[in-house]
């Protein structure tokens, strides 16, 4: 009896681990929003990392004992934000393309509690009223990853977060305007 709980058991781990190795190799995830500002304004929050506690849903000074150290120049390509401690574990985004007004590029790096790469990615669009920002997130889908999605994918993990996200970078970019501008002045 024993010897066929151990055959069953084994044949369902590996049958379980098969059907886990068929999950997608990568994961993309995102989001867009209507910001009411022009893309000078927005591309100017996205573009310092100094910024990103305006706006991001990731409150990282919530964190207790999280430290966070900025890089390289203060805004654009080579500029590096990095945590450590808390409950975020340990981290790195750093900008690697910046088109002023339309683009940001990012590397986005965990290295605990887990490793992981992506990447991020803002793309910004006039539109009537203000700026038109889809916020993007690309990687490969780790073993542990395609795990995970039998429960949730990676959509359903920071798919709110970039929504949030999003909604507060409107806030921060129509507390950004010039005092002369006003949402309905945007180009």
């Amino acid at each position: 009896m024993a010897v066929k709980l151990a055959v069953a058991a084994f044949l369902l781990v590996t049958a379980l681990g098969a059907f886990i190795a068929t999950r997608p190799e990568r994961f993309r995830v995102e989001r867009n929003a209507h910001v009411q500002a022009p893309p000078d304004v927005v591309f100017a929050l996205i573009n310092d990392l100094r910024e990103y506690d305006v706006w991001t849903p990731y409150r990282f000074e919530l964190a207790p004992g999280l430290s966070k150290t900025f890089e390289g120049p203060a805004t654009g390509p080579g500029a590096r934000y990095t945590w450590v401690g808390g409950k975020a574990g340990d981290g790195r985004m750093t900008i690697e393309e910046s088109q002023p007004g339309k683009r940001v590029a990012l590397k986005l790096e965990f290295f605990k509690p887990f490793a992981a790469t992506s990447q991020t990615f803002f793309a910004l669009e006039p539109e009537a009223g203000g700026t038109r920002v889809s916020w993007s997130m690309e990687g490969p889908n780790t073993l542990v990853g395609k795990a995970m999605s039998l429960v949730a994918n990676m959509d359903t993990f920071i798919g709110k977060d970039f929504e949030k996200g999003l909604a507060n970078l409107d806030a921060a970019a129509q507390r950004h305007l010039p005092s002369s501008g006003s949402a309905s002045a945007v180009q």
